[in-house]
């Protein structure tokens, strides 16, 4: 066959391929395209379209253009906005694109005329035809979007070319399949092509009828919850309940909130079962109440600490006078804390009589160091639950104290105060002071887990200050948790300081008063602390100057004076009568009467121990509501009497004739201890050699039967007692010296202290006088 050379105007196109027996239009903006639409309009219209490989260049060479084209007819043209041409054409003829002719001002090609492909016998023609049918079905059943006159066009077929030619026209495909049909040569090519593109688009659509059911369905689940959330909604309104807006409150600050990730996996869990709970049961109440307490934990939140020491300092300094100790533990604390970014919280335990600032310092301690401060009273807890908290199966359960108390304090490392810790007790619910051994364990409390919360509270950075009043009363192995700082009784100087620097200014602002309205002249302010007061503390020398302010604010706001004054002889009027007197020391050395020296909860205090002997059957009577040990301590006394009666010339037969009695005045207070043994020795030795006693002596210390001089406690006390009472010397346990010397000078100026070992000691600083030959 001939070939068929031609040479006509040429356009090439952007994303379009133009197909035999088709009739299309397409937009050109090229001015060699337009002029090359030019130049045929007025001859037979004839243009060749050949389709770019690449439509981003502008002017395409040879090389970038497909070399299978269409010869077409231009039907009509329509200039459109901004210098774009609609061009509507008829495909006529596959030609092959051979070169470029001279063209001028647009393309000219020369192309080479195809012919139509060869036919095949018709039983081939026939198979492929209906094979090709067939594919077009399931594609069209797949597609969906088909005219109906078009699906019957293509069933109705007879001739496969024809079919062929009008499939591919019809087909939404892309360009670059349509040219790869163009550029078929023979029918069974075409037919491969044709299939080809059909299966593949056949599986393009069941993909995405896949993907769309997927996302009809989620969109049809979303639609229904939404409109299923807002019937649930609008009934809520109706019945006034509002647990799905609590929802979404629990689900924002969860977001929001620093923890570890199976602390908030944990919340989660539990929100989403709140959210299938009915919000009438009461399950329902124990979930919100749980995750309330999960959410409001401060996981991670901390506080920034001061590191300022000179602050701290000045702080601690200005809201207590003395406890040195406290104050000069919690700067040791800072400075290491300082130095190693982070440092060990330490667990601390102030132990004293009542109303020595024990809480009060914890707060300045709180203060100085910026951490907030939560306070937990232990006095009388006798259930373990108090601080581990209930297991959530309970009805009412609820997180333990110490996890409440972060909870309070919002933050993971507040000063947490636990106060009066000497006073919890124990009960068939369980050991509270057990409970507190993990608490107060550094190693240990990294990882303390509350039974209602279930998730382990980091208490590691919990700066843990206890209070107690008797060290004895807490279980050695708490106590062996903490780091016990003595907070001792006030001396009568420092009781002086306190109330004129801190008292006094806290009671002029609670009663309203302005500090030049009211007067209390310092042999005022001494008399109210020596004969008003008795106490280790300052309570009731607080109450007491609050006493005077309330009666100076009423004679000021009757306008009876503008400046009330208070000296000594004015505090019998204000505060009535003298409540106490000190027991001052004998004006002169008597037989059987022994000053002993004595600790109680408010201090230290004097006890004249008296002894009498009279005829009888050798009975030891002892009264003054002792208690056992001090019993004991008598016992022991008279068993060494007669064990050395021979060198004070003791008669061997007065322990069988004469009768030994032991009192010790003030009979309704109770007494017990052992430090009364070599006082008690000493009155009955007294009292059954008639040698007597120097007035001006007081002792403390327990007594062996052998005569030993055992040590002692509460010396401070006792000290300061025996210099409120006129003593001049007191003798000690030698074991106790280095109590001594921890007790300041103002105490002990004044008084000579004697240290002893043994009974001799004793009796030979006490006694006036000792016989030391045998009757």
């Amino acid at each position: 066959m001939d070939e068929i050379i031609l040479s006509m105007p040429a356009v090439a196109l952007r994303e379009v391929t133009i197909l035999p027996n088709m009739v299309a239009h397409f937009d050109i903006s090229r001015s060699r395209s337009i002029k090359a639409v030019e130049s045929v309009m007025n001859g037979n219209r004839k243009l060749f379209l050949v389709t770019q490989m690449d439509s981003e260049i502008d002017n395409p060479s040879i090389s970038d253009l497909y070399p299978v084209g269409v010869m077409a007819e231009v039907k009509q043209v329509i200039k459109l906005q901004n210098d774009v041409v609609r061009v509507l054409v008829e495909g006529e003829k596959k030609a092959a694109l051979t070169s470029f002719g001279p063209g001028g001002t647009y393309l000219r090609a020369e192309i080479m005329l195809l012919d139509d492909p060869d036919p095949v016998d018709f039983e081939i023609e026939q198979g492929m035809l209906r094979a090709l049918q067939d594919t077009f079905r399931r594609y069209s059943i797949s597609n969906g979007k088909l005219g109906k006159d078009y699906v019957k066009q293509i069933a109705a077929g007879t001739d496969l070319r024809k079919t062929m030619s009008l499939m591919i026209n019809n087909l939404p495909v892309n360009y670059t399949e349509k040219q790869k049909f163009l550029s078929a040569m023979s029918l069974e090519e075409e037919y491969t092509v044709l299939s080809s593109i059909l299966v593949q688009e056949m599986n393009i659509n069941e993909i995405k009828n896949e993907f769309r059911e997927k996302v009809k369905a989620e969109v049809d689940k979303n639609q229904k919850e939404y409109l299923l959330r807002e019937q649930m909604k609008v009934i809520r309104e109706e019945l006034g309940d509002n647990s799905e807006s609590e929802i979404e409150d629990f689900e924002k600050s969860l977001k929001k909130l620093k923890a570890p990730k199976e602390v908030k996996a944990k919340i989660k869990k539990e929100i989403d079962r709140f959210k299938n709970i009915n919000s009438n049961s009461s399950e329902s109440a124990v979930s919100r109440g749980y995750i309330e307490t999960l959410l409001d934990l401060p996981w991670n939140k901390v506080s920034e600490d001061n590191t300022d020491i000179e602050r701290a300092r000045e702080i601690l300094e200005r809201d207590h006078y003395g406890l040195e100790k406290v104050k000069s533990r919690m700067l040791e604390f800072l400075a290491v804390r300082n130095l190693t970014e982070k440092g060990q919280s330490p667990i601390i335990c102030l132990v004293g009589p009542p109303g020595t600032g024990k809480t009060s310092i914890a707060r300045s301690v709180a203060t100085a160091l910026d951490k907030k401060m939560v306070r937990i009273a232990l006095g009388g807890v006798r259930d373990e639950a108090e601080i581990r908290g209930h297991r959530r199966t309970y009805v009412g359960a609820m997180p333990g104290r110490i996890v409440t108390g972060l909870r309070q304090a919002k933050v993971k490392n507040p000063l947490m105060l636990l106060d009066e810790i000497d006073k919890v007790s124990s009960d068939y619910k369980g050991d509270t002071s057990s409970a507190l051994l993990e608490v107060l364990d550094s190693e240990q409390n990294i990882h303390f887990v509350d039974h209602y919360v279930e998730v382990p509270v980091d208490l590691s950075e919990v700066l843990f200050i206890a209070t107690a009043n008797d060290i004895h009363n807490i279980p050695r192995p708490l106590l062996d948790r903490m780091e016990v700082i003595e907070v001792t009784s006030y001396t009568e100087n420092e009781k002086f300081h306190i109330a004129k620097e801190h008292l006094m200014a806290k009671q002029l602002e609670r009663n309203g008063l302005k500090e030049s309205q009211l007067k209390i002249s310092d042999d005022a302010l001494r008399h109210i602390i020596r004969h008003y007061t008795r106490e280790a503390g300052v309570r009731n020398l607080e109450r007491r100057l609050g006493e005077i302010c309330r009666k100076a604010a009423l004679d000021i706001y009757e306008k009876k004076t503008k400046k009330y004054t208070v000296t000594p002889d004015k505090l019998k009027k204000i505060l009535g009568k003298e409540i106490y007197s000190f027991d001052k020391a004998a004006e002169k050395p008597q037989v059987g009467i022994v000053r002993g020296l004595a600790w109680t909860s408010v201090g230290g205090d004097t006890l004249e121990i008296e002894v009498n002997v009279m005829p009888g059957k050798g009975e030891l009577k002892l009264t003054g509501q002792m208690g056992d040990v001090m019993k004991e301590s008598a016992m022991a006394g008279v068993s060494y009497i007669r064990s050395v009666a021979d060198k004070y010339g003791i008669p061997s037969d007065t322990f069988k004739e004469k009768d030994i009695h032991i009192h010790i005045p003030e009979g309704a207070v109770p007494k017990d201890g052992p430090s009364a043994g070599i006082t008690m020795a000493t009155a009955m030795l007294s009292a059954l050699t008639e040698i007597k006693v120097k007035h001006d002596v007081a002792m403390t210390g327990e007594i062996t039967l052998r005569g030993r001089v055992l040590p002692i406690g509460g010396l401070k006390e006792k000290i300061l007692a025996a210099k409120n009472a006129g003593i001049k010397t007191v003798i000690v346990p030698k074991e106790n010296e280095k109590d001594i010397e921890e007790i300041s000078k103002e105490i002990l100026e004044g008084l000579k202290i004697v240290y002893v070992e043994h009974m001799d000691e004793v009796l030979k600083t006490a006694l006036v006088s000792k016989k030391t030959t045998k009757k």
